[in-house]
Order: structure tokens, then sequence, then C-alpha cells
């Protein structure tokens, strides 16, 4: 059954004097899939935020048993995240999605069906390795289309999906729920049936009309078609090596000490972004008195505020700072760290949309620019693995903090003391990126 996962040998090889003209066009294709299919998985994903509302209209939640969902989600999308990363590294990448997009649907599917908490952690668990599929697939994509010097730029482009994905996450939850209510039906289960639907019926158009690597559809390496070749990339004929299991993690995975910073540094970043993005709407609702309306206006601003922010660090972190990543990763943490104060702080709602949509311009350059330094660090047939690895880090610590422990935090300190362990992550993720100031595809900057 595992066989079925794998990538195909191409059926034949293109022609050289249509290498290029398709080489064009499989990658447009390539991208928009990806993109298309990594932002809807955020439909059946960031659903639960806005669900947490009208579900404790209809039952009794806890933020403490909230936040375990928050963290038990984080947990598994974590772990599978770095598993799934390794496994999608051998097998076809479009397989891979699809069947994260299906499943996530399913999921999203049968939560609704029981009230008990343990089923409840337990289905959501279940989506959360489901997701952690996506991901890795992706970079897997990107990293054999695209080449090095390109990369920042095109990972940057594609980052955004999930901004986009997260902004209408809320109206297509909101949509499902108003649904059911015009026909009578639990409010609440129509936040998780109609964007389940969507998810699976995505997951089959993606597996249909999805690329996988260019070998495997008879065209010549994206190194070769572009030529370049990162550092650690080429061997003397000028192809990618093979490389063992032992390698993987032993060389290049667990010896790497650059993939280690930007793994604990991605703790912290994660404590930022997942603490202000899951907890926006209970905070703003609680502690600034917005209404709804201004709550999704707030989130959408935040969401979308991020895409042109993270297009401009992909680009600044390639044409000035030439393939560096760290040096605009901290910058954009320091300025989150200002504008988190003031979101804090403020109770004017057009001051609380712009730090909101500020921050959100700011945090996601971190969170791209941390999954590009891992790729960058190893080499391109070990990219799954080292952002499933960076990933690892990011939810099943960094999510559980911003779950469980800020869920605790939240009912027993406050959101004072919430967004007190926020910005001591702000000062933790920039310690740790340091490290990392001049790090970019050298051998020499990897082993322990």
């Amino acid at each position: 059954m595992l066989s079925y996962f794998k990538s195909q040998a191409g059926i034949k090889t293109i022609p050289k004097d249509k290498i290029d003209k398709i080489y064009k066009r499989y990658r447009i294709q390539a991208f928009l899939a990806i993109f298309l299919g990594y932002m809807i998985c955020y439909f059946s994903r960031m659903n639960f935020t806005f669900a947490i509302v009208p579900m404790q209209k209809s039952i009794c939640l806890t933020k403490g048993q909230i936040g375990l969902i928050i963290s038990f989600f984080g947990a598994s999308y974590g772990v599978s995240k770095f598993v799934m990363g390794f496994v999608s590294d051998r097998s076809n990448p479009r397989i891979f999605l699809a069947l994260s997009l299906i499943l996530s649907g399913i999921c999203n599917l049968v939560f609704p069906c029981s009230v008990n908490i343990i089923y409840m952690i337990t289905i959501w668990f279940l989506n959360g390795w489901a997701q952690g599929m996506a991901w890795p697939s992706c970079a897997k994509i990107l990293t054999h289309w695209f080449s090095d010097k390109e990369r920042g730029r095109k990972m940057a482009l594609w980052n955004i999906s999930h901004n986009i994905g997260a902004a209408l996450a809320p109206r297509v939850a909101t949509l499902g729920g108003t649904i059911f209510l015009a026909f009578n039906l639990t409010h609440y289960k129509g936040y998780f049936y109609f964007p389940g639907v969507i998810s699976i019926i995505s997951g089959i158009l993606y597996f249909i009309f999805s690329k996988d690597i260019p070998i495997k559809e008879g065209l010549p390496s994206i190194e070769e078609y572009k030529n370049d070749y990162p550092k650690n990339y080429a061997n003397e004929n000028g192809t990618e090596p093979k490389l063992k299991i032992r390698d993987v993690f032993g060389k290049y995975i667990l010896k790497n000490k650059i993939l280690w910073c930007v793994a604990i540094a991605n703790v912290f970043v994660y404590v930022i972004r997942v603490g202000i993005e899951s907890w926006m709407p209970i905070f703003l609702k609680g502690t600034h008195g917005l209404t709804d309306g201004e709550i999704k206006t707030t989130f959408m601003l935040f969401e979308f505020a991020a895409i042109p922010g993270t297009l401009l660090v992909g680009w600044v972190s390639d044409k000035i700072f030439h393939g560096k990543r760290t040096p605009v990763g901290i910058i954009c943490l320091v300025g989150t760290t200002l504008f988190i104060l003031i979101y804090w702080f403020t109770n004017n709602v057009y001051i609380t949309y712009i730090s909101a949509s500020i921050i959100g311009a700011l945090i996601y350059g971190p969170v791209m620019l941390i999954g590009i330094s891992a790729i960058d660090s190893v080499p391109t047939n070990a990219a799954g693995t080292a952002s499933g690895f960076t990933g690892l880090f990011g939810y099943l610590m960094g999510q559980v903090l911003a779950g469980a422990i800020l869920g605790y935090t939240i009912d027993h300190f406050g959101w004072d003391g919430s967004l007190t362990l926020i910005l001591i992550s702000c000062a933790l993720s920039i310690f740790f990126l340091s490290f990392t100031w001049n790090a970019h595809n050298t051998d020499e900057n990897i082993t322990l």
C-alpha cells in the first residue's frame, strides 16, 4: 500500500525544444495548486476559533478546555509535520496534500457529533495530524519547482495562501452556521460541516490537477533548468546527491546547529502568532468590548495585512540581505513587540484595527523566514524533513504553550498574565534567532 504514495518515474522525457514552454506552464500549475490547496486547509482548521463563541452558547466549555483542544491539535500537527515531512521526501507530494484535505474534511464532519470533551479533543487531534501532512508536501513542491535564488520570493508569495485562508475562514464558517440556522439546525455545527465539505471536494480536485516534482514529469531538475546549484546541493557531476536515512537525520537534522536554533526560535514565534490569533475573539470581546462585527474585521485585518508584509519580507531577504533570513526576522519581531503593547492597552477600536494589522504584517515574516531557513540549511531532498522538524517544535511546544498554558494563565492570572508571556516569547525568539545571523546555505555552519 505504501508504494502507492511513492513518486512514479516519468513516463517520458520531454523533448529539449519543448522543455522551456512546458516547464513554465507546469511551474504555474504546481504553484497555483499548492496555493489554493493550502489556503483551503485553513477553512477546516481556523473555523474552530470562530466556532468557540456559538459553541459556548450551546455547550459549556471552560477556557481551559478550549485551550486543551487547541493544544492537542497543535501537538498532533507538530508531530505529523515532522513524521509526515520525512515520509513526504520519499513520496508523491500531490497525493499527500490531497489526502490531507480529504481527511481534514472528514474530521470536521464528525467533530460536532458529540459534546464529550474527550471525543472533541480526539477528533481535533486527528484533524491536526491530517493538517500536518500539508506543509511538507508544499515545501517539497516549492523546492523542486523553484530554485534557491528565487525561493524567498516564491515562498513569500505562497505563504500568503494561509493568510487568505485564515482571513476567509470566519466568513466561510459563519456562512455554514447561517445556513444551519436557516434550517433550524444546531448553529455551531454548520461552522464545521460546511468547511468540511469544501475541504473534501478540494482534495479530490487537487489530486486531479496538481503536479509531481519535475523529474517525475519528464523534465530536468530545477537546479539544472535554472543553473542554480546551492552550495550544499551539487556534488562533483552537478547532480543532487542520494541521501541515506542516517545522513538525513545525522548530518542534516540532528547535527545541524542552524536548524536547532531556528526550531527553538520557532517555538516562541508560534506562541506569539497563535497566542494572538487563536485568543483574539475572546480577548477583544472580554477586555475591549468589541462587537462580533468589529472582532471579525480585526481578525481579517490581522490576516490580510500579512500579505503585503510577507511579500515585502521575502523580497528584502532575497534582494537586500542576499538570502540571509535572520536579520529581517529580528527586525520584524522587534516591531511585533512594540505593537503588541499597543494592542494590549488601547481602548480605541481604530487603534486596535491598526495595531492588529501591523502585528499581522510583521509576525508572519519570521514564521515564513524560519521555514525558508530550515529548507535553505539542507539539500532539497531533505526539505520536507527539515520543515517538519521546525514545525515539530513550533506546534508541539509553541501551540501547546499558546493553547493550554495561556488558557490556564487566562483563567488564573487574567489577560495581563497571558500578554506578558507573549512578550517574553518575543524576547526569546529574538535571542535564539540571533545565533543564525549570517547563516545561509553553508555546510560549514551545519555540524555541531
